[in-house]
């Protein structure tokens, strides 16, 4: 058995990793794998593994019921248009009232369906803001194989401040 780090079926494995550095920041960390590339090391070995992650939500504002109802409505309004067009493709009567009444139903299910959605998840008052979610990580490690290490190390001692 090989003893092996591997991350599943992406092609990022290293057989005996060892770490180089730690950087606070991934530009650091990528400036120093083209530090490396740069003096002709094997870049195809280096990993620039994120650790300590965590995550961020950012707040981006505030859920009422009127700005739900919109969103819905225009969301519904134009895969009403999209199908609406599709059905113009394939009618061979030239008729163009589903052009008009198709978006008009669409927005109507989308207000609708966003309206149960949000009163759904805004029961007592809870979730009624909008949101964004990252994992992001803390500091950033370049790793490579452990018979590069000592090569790698030399390498990075010599490189300049920035």
């Amino acid at each position: 058995m090989r003893a092996a780090q591997v991350l599943p079926s992406t092609g990022l494995e290293l057989e005996h990793p060892m770490s180089l550095a730690v950087y606070e920041n991934y530009a650091d960390a990528q400036r120093a794998v083209d530090y490396l590339s740069d003096k002709d090391f094997g870049v195809a070995g280096p990993v620039i593994v994120g650790i300590d992650l965590k995550s961020v939500e950012r707040v981006t504002g505030r859920l009422t019921r009127g700005k739900v109802a919109a969103a819905g409505a225009l969301s519904g309004l134009w895969i009403g248009l999209f199908v609406a067009f599709l059905f113009t493709l394939v009618d061979r009567r030239g008729d163009t009232g589903a052009l008009l009444t198709t978006p008009l139903v669409g927005a109507v299910f989308g207000l609708i369906w966003s309206r149960l959605g949000f009163v759904a998840t805004t029961r007592g008052g809870t979730r009624d803001f909008s949101s964004i979610s990252q994992v992001v990580a803390t500091k950033y490690e370049v790793m490579v194989e452990h018979r590069l290490a000592e090569q790698a190390r030399a390498l990075l001692a010599a490189m300049p401040p920035v």
